[in-house]
C-alpha cells in the first residue's frame, strides 16, 4: 500500500465509562487513550491514534466513526457506557467496511475465556461440564458469557448476576427494558436453566467458575460464598483497583485457582494481552471484521503459550513481557479471518509471524529510542 492507513486504528471514546473513574468525560478520558494508544504500538507495532468526542449521542458516534473510516484500517470503541455501547458495536460492524472492536466487551472476553481454558486443565474439568456463575452483567460479562458459549460452555450451566440480583426469564425489568438491553434478555431467556433466584450468594453456591466484573472491593465477594463453590473453585475477580476480594482471601475460602486484573498478584487477566496481537493479526490481512471465531482463536492461543511454559495455579496466563505472545497470536487471529474468507488479502503462517514478530521488535526498540531521549517523558515519582 502507498499509505499507512493498513497499520492505523483510531481509539474512539465519548468517556462516559472510564475503567474505574465513570463519566469524565472526553478530555479527562484522553490520557487514558493515549496510554492506551501506546500500548498499541509496544506491544502490537500498530499505529493508534486517540479520539476522544465531545458527544454523549450514539447516532453520532456512529456517523462520526463512519466518517472517519477512510483514514483506517480498524476502529477500537473504548470507554462507552451501556447499554449504548452494544447498539454502537452492532450498528458499526454491520455498516463499515473496516473492522470495529469493543475492547472493554470483546478484549475482556477474549482473557477471560483465555485464562478460563488453562485454568480447567489445572483443576481437571471440561468447558461443557462446568457450572460458571459470572458476577456483573455489564458489557464485559455480557459478552463474556456469549463467548463462553461460543467455547463450548453450555448456556443452562451459566448464571449471571446484576445489582438486581440473578438474571432470568422471570426478571420483569430485564423485559420491559429489552429494546435497550438486548443482549442480556437474550441471555435471560437461554441461561440460568435450573431457574435459579437470589443474588450472588445463591449464584455462586456449587459454581465451579466465578468471573466477577463488578465493582472494586474488597468486599464485593464474601468468604463464606467462595466457600460455597464446588471443589477445585475457580475464580476470576477483575475489578479494577481493587478486586471484588482480596485473592488470599478467596485461597482461604478454598478457591483453587485465582486472577485478578492487577499485575501485582498471580495470573493477571488484563485486556492488554489483547487488542495488540488481535489487532495486529487484523491488519496484516485487512480483515473487513472481528469474529467472535478470531476472538476464541486469540484465547486458545494466549492458553497454548502458557500451557508451554507450565501450568499451575498461579500460571494459566502469559505476561506482557513475552515478545513471542502477541506475534502468535496475531498469526492465530488472521489465520482465523483467512479461514472465513473476510481477509483482504492472503499470507502463509510463516509469514504472518515472521511480519507481526518484526513490527512488534522495530516498535519495542522505538519507543525505547523516544524515551532514552526524552520524547517519551517517564512517569511521575
Amino acid at each position: 500500500t502507498l499509505t499507512n492507513k493498513w497499520n492505523q486504528v483510531a481509539i474512539v471514546t465519548d468517556g462516559t465509562r472510564v475503567l474505574g473513574l465513570g463519566d469524565i468525560g472526553p478530555e479527562a478520558g484522553l490520557p487514558v487513550m493515549e496510554g492506551k494508544s501506546l500500548l498499541f504500538k509496544y506491544l502490537g507495532g500498530v499505529d493508534a491514534f486517540p479520539i476522544p468526542l465531545a458527544t454523549k449521542d450514539p447516532e453520532k458516534i456512529i456517523e462520526t466513526v463512519k466518517l472517519i473510516t477512510p483514514s483506517f484500517g480498524g476502529v477500537n470503541l473504548e470507554d462507552i457506557a451501556q447499554p449504548k455501547c452494544f447498539h454502537i458495536l452492532q450498528r458499526l460492524r454491520k455498516e463499515c467496511e473496516i473492522a470495529v472492536w469493543h475492547d472493554d466487551q470483546q478484549g475482556t472476553a477474549t482473557i477471560n475465556v483465555a485464562g478460563l481454558i488453562n485454568a480447567l486443565k489445572v483443576v481437571g474439568k471440561k468447558m461443557p461440564d462446568v457450572a460458571i456463575t459470572l458476577i456483573g452483567a455489564g458489557a464485559s460479562n455480557i459478552r463474556t458469557a456469549k463467548l463462553l458459549i461460543a467455547a463450548g460452555a453450555r448456556p443452562e450451566h451459566i448464571i449471571l448476576v446484576d445489582s438486581k440480583g440473578i438474571v432470568c426469564r422471570h426478571r420483569e425489568d430485564i423485559e420491559v427494558a429489552a429494546n435497550d438491553y438486548a443482549e442480556k434478555w437474550e441471555l435471560a431467556l437461554k441461561t440460568n436453566g435450573g431457574d435459579r433466584e437470589g443474588g450472588i450468594a445463591e449464584a455462586m453456591r456449587d459454581a465451579d467458575v466465578a468471573i466477577a466484573a463488578s465493582k472494586p472491593g474488597p468486599g464485593v465477594i464474601q468468604k463464606d460464598w467462595v466457600a460455597s463453590m464446588a471443589d477445585d473453585a475457580i475464580l476470576f475477580v477483575i475489578a479494577n483497583p481493587v478486586p471484588e476480594i482480596w485473592p488470599w482471601e478467596a485461597a482461604e475460602a478454598g478457591a483453587r485457582v485465582i486472577a485478578t486484573g492487577r499485575s501485582d498478584f498471580p495470573n493477571q487477566v488484563n485486556n492488554s494481552l489483547g487488542f495488540p496481537g488481535i489487532f495486529r493479526g487484523t491488519l496484516d490481512v485487512r480483515a473487513r471484521t472481528i469474529t467472535d471465531e478470531m476472538c476464541i482463536a486469540a484465547a486458545e492461543e494466549l492458553a497454548k503459550v502458557a500451557e508451554e511454559k507450565g501450568l499451575d495455579e498461579t500460571h494459566i496466563v502469559p505476561t506482557m513481557d513475552e515478545i513471542d505472545v502477541f506475534a502468535r497470536e496475531a498469526t492465530a487471529v488472521a489465520l482465523k479471518a483467512m479461514e472465513q474468507g473476510i481477509a483482504r488479502e492472503t499470507k502463509t503462517r510463516d509469514a504472518l509471524y515472521q511480519g507481526a514478530l518484526e513490527l512488534i521488535r522495530r516498535a519495542r526498540e522505538e519507543t525505547k529510542f523516544l524515551m532514552q531521549d526524552g520524547f517519551i517523558r517517564p512517569p511521575p515519582p
